[in-house]
């Protein structure tokens, strides 16, 4: 019998007064260079969880680390509430990604969203430490003064695609920012390049010595999840050209 899910929305689990926030978000891609980025703000912004992902379209599984047991699709926000971050750290089929996406945005219009950044990577043997971008053409021209790259064509799919889809036609100001990552092993250099990037572009003062140092204990703790990903990625994974 399939599970219902009547409630599909982002649960709140913490009122904290989030008001015209930019959004961060890092899903299950090359490297994990997404959720390890989004997860090393959320450490180093103090951020605390407000909430979760409902949908009957999540795979049914939970995530823990360290023993710790969370929900795989959570939102944070800092404590001025000007800053969001969204991390999922399972991989994502492509059937539902639009009502996934549609759930995401709905929450993030309610709080007055003046800019969405997904942060991914694109899978290659070796890191290069360059950032590269995909946003309408103001956000690319602010790009490129920070010394980040606009892709000239190509396309993007999975969760990240369809949010950009959705981004676009509610006219949401969004962008995607890419690195080179593995497509073998979680990627912390890919993630602190990422990281270096945004605190370029929004005035963040985010530490990523810590992560450029973390590989192997990073790698220790995301076997998994990286082979996950390695299973779906011919099928469900995003796409850049």
């Amino acid at each position: 019998m399939a599970r219902k899910i009547l409630d599909e929305s982002v649960h709140e689990i913490k009122k904290t007064p989030v008001k015209s926030p930019i959004i961060f978000a890092g899903f299950v891609g090359p490297g994990l260079a997404g959720p390890l980025a989004i997860g090393h703000m959320i450490e180093k912004l103090k951020m605390s969880e407000i909430g979760y992902l409902r949908s009957k379209y999540l795979p049914p599984s939970t995530v823990f680390i360290q023993g710790r047991l969370r929900h795989p699709f959570r939102f944070y926000s800092n404590k001025k509430g000007n800053i969001c971050c969204v991390i999922c750290e399972v991989p994502l089929k492509m059937d539902g990604l639009y009502n996934i996406a549609s759930i995401i945005l709905d929450w993030a219009q309610a709080k007055g969203c003046r800019e969405l950044v997904i942060l991914d990577g694109v899978a290659s043997e070796e890191h290069d430490s360059k950032t590269f971008c995909a946003a309408e053409e103001d956000l690319c021209r602010i790009m490129q003064d920070k010394e980040i790259s606009m892709i000239s064509q190509g396309f993007i799919s999975g969760i990240p695609g369809s949010i950009l889809n959705e981004c676009i036609i509610r006219k949401i100001r969004a962008i995607t920012l890419l690195v080179k990552a593995s497509h073998a092993h979680p990627d912390p250099l890919a993630a602190a390049t990422l990281i270096d990037s945004i605190n370029k572009v929004y005035c963040t003062v985010i530490d990523t010595s810590e992560l450029r140092k973390q590989k192997e204990k990073i790698g220790t703790e995301f076997r998994e999840l990286s082979e996950k990903y390695k299973e779906h990625r011919q099928a469900d994974s995003g796409m850049y050209m």
